[in-house]
């Protein structure tokens, strides 16, 4: 490429949403899309093996690793904030758990943000035509999308006695939790096909790739925006010490993600213009909500000794990693094809709350990272997410250099309310592993030790369960960022298309809404007509 390469579109960043976004425009159209990729192309197998992408999770060649600044809330610690730097992004280092969260969260945005068309029957046709999930076709399912979406199928006694705690407890089984029931304990559905990890590269960037009018540049950097009178032209982008400009003839589309697009946005002037003044960036559009509106899910976890050798610890025998990584090369099955978290659910920390307000993510072995090496025990862990956080974030300029790591804080349990509901988690966990299905496994409490003091516990471990969102936030007040459609404010062809447009967090995780973002605005940058609004039937415990 040279200095005068133009485009028609240029998107930055190769994750959930730029993936999509990518191959939504440029199937039968005549539009030249260019997408531009900090991190390398995914080749490394891992990736790409389920089980395999603990071993590289925290490799600094395809993972930002970010820190976030010191925590007030959790004993002033620094807590970690992984971002996936590889062709998928993100969804090319999660765990792959595919979750759309509960409808009312959309129906929130439509009537809170005052988004009419991000009502929950405006986006299924959306989550439909991403998909083709294993489950066939039905009112809550698609079966021809580019996502593969299978149901866990590991066979594990724990994984049984789970669902059968769920009953025991009252807290309830679901046979889909993005369908009919979105509550209870349930097999969850991963972003699997075919026993290999399904990103959002290979499901829409890779087949997309052979298209004469799509391009892809890796290992590059965007260093800033290039907006003139209002207009956004293009990009100032680096690849070690080259530095060139790249125009845009119809639009920029920033698919960074939570906590790159505010940083990106800042650097092009786009922001609260106190704070690009004091790094010496001249404003272009004063936006304050530019950072502000962070939020995540904040995870406590409980685990235990297993008394029979039915976890997965035996993982950590070499040769027995050889025959598994064997079979998956055969076969495309076993271990090695699952993500690990197979169960889950969606519960009720307390009565007051008109949807579950916690979820449940459960593995049949216990591990603990030291460094980038992850150790496996006889035990088996539950993690539980608060779903709907009070506390909110920013996310703010280390400098105004685009190499160095922008500077995020949650401010976690800033607002009491969320230690109320992560204690309410603990008890919920606790009462689901002491249920008789757990008898015969249930062993020595590895965490906590004890039950002396939860608050302090939950303060020195609680930690990120990696879904960021809420940065440049859709909607129409002054402190939005962007449009229903992801148009920035006072910018013209600027868009935003990542979590960072969530106005509040969903209840579940976030690569499946992600990517429904991008299909849904990719029809508006098309001019199609959208999806018409679909109205199943849902099972909420309030109207039981």
């Amino acid at each position: 490429m040279s200095a005068g390469d133009e485009f028609d579109y240029i998107i930055l960043g190769a994750g959930s949403a730029g993936c999509v976004l990518a191959n939504r425009l440029t199937d039968k159209t005549d539009l030249s899309v260019l997408v531009i990729e900090a991190g390398p192309l995914d080749r490394n197998l891992l990736i790409h093996i389920p089980a395999g992408v603990y071993r590289v999770f925290k490799d600094p060649a395809i993972n930002w690793n970010y820190q976030t600044d010191t925590e007030a809330g959790c004993d002033s610690r620094q807590v970690e904030l992984p971002r996936g730097k590889v062709l998928g992004g993100s969804s090319s280092i999660n765990s792959m758990v595919y979750m759309r969260g509960h409808p009312l969260d959309y129906d929130r945005w439509a009537q809170q943000h005052n988004l009419t068309d991000w009502s929950y029957g405006h986006c299924l046709p959306y989550f439909k035509r991403c998909e083709t999930s294993d489950r066939g076709a039905d009112d809550y399912r698609g079966d021809a999308g580019p996502l593969g979406v299978s149901q866990s199928q590991l066979d594990n006694p724990l994984f049984d006695a789970m669902l059968s705690a769920g009953e025991q407890s009252g807290q309830g089984v679901s046979e889909d939790l993005n369908g009919f029931k979105p509550e209870g304990i349930a097999r969850l559905d991963s972003t699997t096909r075919h026993g290999r990890r399904c990103s959002a590269a290979v499901a829409h960037l890779t087949p997309a790739l052979s298209r004469p009018n799509l391009h892809l540049k890796v290992r590059t950097l965007v260093r800033r925006i290039t907006i003139s009178n209002g207009v956004a032209t293009g990009v100032e982008v680096s690849r070690g010490r080259r530095t060139q400009t790249i125009r845009a003839r119809k639009g920029v589309i920033c698919s960074c993600g939570a906590i790159k697009t505010p940083q990106l946005l800042m650097l092009s002037g786009v922001g609260p213009a106190a704070h690009l003044k004091a790094h010496n960036i001249e404003t272009v559009a004063d936006l304050k909500g530019v950072g502000e509106n962070l939020q995540d899910h904040l995870s406590i976890i409980t685990a235990y000794r297993c008394k029979e050798p039915v976890t997965l610890h035996w993982l950590k025998n070499p040769l027995r990693k050889v025959q598994v990584g064997t079979r998956w090369m055969l076969r495309r099955d076993g271990v090695a094809a699952s993500n690990i978290w197979e169960m889950g659910g969606l519960v009720s920390g307390n009565a007051e709350v008109p949807h579950p307000n916690l979820q449940y993510h459960f593995a049949p072995v216990y591990s603990e990272y030291h460094g980038r090496r992850i150790s496996l025990y006889q035990g088996y862990q539950l993690n539980v997410d608060q779903l709907r956080p009070k506390s909110r974030g920013t996310v703010r300029l280390r400098s105004a250099n685009a190499g160095d790591a922008p500077r995020a804080r949650f401010n976690y349990l800033s607002d009491p309310y969320d230690m109320r509901e992560l204690k309410e988690a603990y008890v919920m966990m606790k009462a689901l592993m002491h249920q008789p299905a757990f008898e015969r496994f249930r062993g020595a409490r590895i965490q906590p030790s004890d039950d002396k003091d939860i608050e302090a516990y939950i303060r020195a471990t609680a930690s990120t369960d990696y879904h960021p969102c809420g940065t440049c936030k859709m909607g129409k007040d002054e402190n939005s960022v962007v449009d229903e459609q992801g148009r920035v404010y006072g910018v013209d062809n600027l868009r935003v298309v990542d979590a960072s447009v969530m106005p509040d967090i969903v209840s579940g995780n976030l690569n499946a809404p992600t990517q429904m973002i991008a299909e849904k605005i990719a029809d508006q940058l098309l001019g199609n007509q959208p999806l018409a609004p679909e109205y199943p039937s849902f099972h909420f415990q309030n109207n039981q």
